[in-house]
This record gives C-alpha cells, structure tokens and sequence, in this order.
C-alpha cells in the first residue's frame, strides 16, 4: 500500500502528524512542499498539507489539490485549501496558540464518532473568512466561523484546529478516518 505524504509548510508541529500515522502503524512520509506534484501523484494514496507560518511559504502545495487524491488541510493547509479554491482567509480575531471548544455542525466522514462539540488546540492568527464555492462548512467555534470545511466530492478537508497535538482531545480520530478514506 502506497504511504500518506505529510507536506512539510515550514511548521513547527509538522513532525507530531508524522509522528502520530506512524504511531497508528499508518506508513507516512514527510515531503517538502516544493516537491513536484507528477511525483507526488505516483508515490502516494493521500496528502496531509501541514501547517506552516504563512500562504506565501505554500510553495507548489495549492497545485496538490488538483491530483484527485484526498487531501486534509491542517491549519495553514486549510488556508491554502480555502485560497485556491477560491475562498478567502483575514487575520484573526484571537491569534496565537490556544485552546477552542470546537461545535461540529455537521457529520461527515472525517469527523465520524466525534461528538457535537470538541475541545482542541488551535491558532487563529489566520482563519478562512469566506468558504470556497462546492465545500461545506463543518464546525465552528465562538471565536471562528469556519473551524472545519469539506469538499467530500473532491475528497478535501480541513480543519483550523491541531489533531497532531496532546491538547487536542481524540485527535488521533481525525487521523484515523482521513486513513480510511484515503483507503477507500
């Protein structure tokens, strides 16, 4: 079975999702984000696009989205999901690093066994402010209006939280379910 490829945006939790697929027995292999999307294509089942500092550090990342493989976004791969799908991202209201109770509004395959609300471990210095056209939007938090959103027919997700840390509650979950899928 092919590896998840775990794109590297330059942040500085990247190494926990590595960390927690290979806990999980998931064979995962961390790449850097300027790493040819052809060969990205032939090497792997699905693509974790990590966080990072900013869009502008995104390299060829946005151009992964279109190799119909699953793609979960995490944090700054859910901004660069959101942009170049043609959706926006602002500064945040709260930044830096903390703690959010999350409201999942909608159920879907990435969130399956999660109850309707979540306690998890995010940075808001940026945020998707408007949805990109074909995605739905998953959850929610007092403080940001799209902490989660998908394209189940394109197979993208993401999520403005941190699953890949111990603050983040079940999020080994999130992870479990992006493998099934990226096994489906």
């Amino acid at each position: 079975m092919l590896p998840l490829y775990v794109v590297n945006n330059h942040g500085q939790f990247n190494h926990l999702i590595l960390r927690t697929l290979r806990d999980m027995d998931v064979e995962a292999t961390m790449i850097p984000n300027e790493t040819p999307p052809a060969e990205v294509a032939r090497g792997c089942r699905g693509i974790i696009l990590g966080g990072g500092p900013a869009l502008d550090r995104a390299g060829l990342a946005p151009a992964y989205l279109d190799l119909g493989l699953p793609v979960l976004g995490i944090c700054l791969g859910l901004h660069i999901m959101a942009t170049a799908r043609g959706g926006a991202v602002r500064r945040g209201a709260s930044g830096g690093f903390g703690a959010v109770e999350v409201d999942i509004l909608e159920q879907n395959s990435l969130l399956e066994g999660y109850p309707g609300r979540i306690h998890a471990w995010a940075s808001h210095a940026d945020e998707v402010s408007v949805v990109p056209d074909g995605f739905v939007r998953l959850a929610e938090s007092n403080i940001c209006g799209v902490e989660a959103m998908a394209s189940p027919d394109e197979r993208l997700y993401g999520v403005q939280w941190h699953p890949e840390v111990s603050h983040t509650v079940n999020g080994r979950l999130l992870f479990e379910n992006f493998n099934q899928i990226c096994s489906e």
